[in-house]
C-alpha cells in the first residue's frame, strides 16, 4: 500500500518546502489539478527534480485530447497522469496507449461516476493502471466520504490497483486501510497539520 501526498493549495515553492518535511513518509506527491492551473506542467518538472526518488503525479483530470496531455505531462517528468472516469472510451483508451508508450501510468478519477461498479469494470478492461474512488471538496463540505465506493470497486476490479482519495485523515485511516487499497490519496490530513512530518509518519506506519 503506497501513501500519496496531495498538494493542492501551494506555489512551487511551498510545494517543494512542504514535500521536504514529509518525504520520507511518502511514495508519491500529487501536483493537484489547482496548482496545475496556476502554475502549469513546471510544477510537476520541478517537483520531479527537487525529489528524483519519489514518484510525482499529475492531476490533469483529463477530458478529451488524452494522448497529447499524456504526452506532455510525461515530458514534464510525471509517472502517473489522472483521466476521468466519466471520459469517452477513446479518451481513456488513448491515454493507456500514450502512457504505455512513455513508460507511464494510467489513473482513472471516478469522481462524479454515477454507475461505480459498471464504470469501474468497463475502464479495467481498458488497462488502466490505477482506478480510484473520489470524494471531490464540494461533497466533502457535506459530509460525504468514499469508504464504501471503495468497497464497491474493490468487488469488482481485476487487473487495475485500486486507490482512494477525499477527505482521509488519521481518524479514518483504519477505516481506509481495513479494505486494503493499493493506494491512499491523502491532502489536508497531512498538509493541514501543525506538525506534517509526524502525520505523515503516523500514516505511513499504518498503512504498513
Amino acid at each position: 500500500m503506497e501513501l500519496q501526498l496531495a498538494l493542492d493549495l501551494v506555489n512551487i515553492p511551498e510545494a517543494i518546502a512542504l514535500v521536504k518535511e514529509v518525504e520520507e513518509h511518502i511514495d508519491i506527491v500529487e501536483i493537484g489539478t489547482p496548482v496545475v492551473i496556476n502554475e502549469g506542467l513546471h510544477a510537476v518538472k520541478a517537483i520531479k527534480e527537487a525529489f528524483p526518488n519519489l514518484k510525482v503525479l499529475a492531476d490533469l483530470k483529463i477530458m478529451d485530447a488524452a494522448g497529447y496531455e499524456v504526452m506532455k505531462a510525461s515530458e514534464a517528468g510525471a509517472d502517473i497522469i489522472t483521466i476521468l472516469g466519466t471520459a469517452e472510451d477513446m479518451s481513456i483508451k488513448g491515454a493507456v496507449e500514450e502512457a504505455k508508450k512513455q513508460g507511464k501510468k494510467i489513473l482513472v478519477d471516478m469522481i462524479a461516476v454515477k454507475d461505480l461498479a459498471g464504470r469501474a469494470k468497463e475502464v479495467d478492461a481498458m488497462g488502466v493502471d490505477y482506478i480510484c474512488v473520489h470524494t471531490g471538496y464540494d461533497l466533502q463540505a457535506i459530509g460525504k466520504n468514499s469508504f464504501e465506493d471503495l468497497q464497491t470497486i474493490k468487488s469488482v476490479v481485476k487487473n487495475a490497483k485500486t486507490a482512494i482519495a477525499g477527505g482521509i485523515k488519521l481518524e479514518t485511516l483504519p477505516e481506509v486501510v481495513k479494505v486494503q487499497p493499493d493506494l491512499v490519496i491523502v491532502g489536508g490530513g497531512i498538509t493541514g497539520q501543525a506538525d506534517k512530518k509526524a502525520a505523515a509518519a503516523k500514516m505511513q506506519q499504518m498503512i504498513n
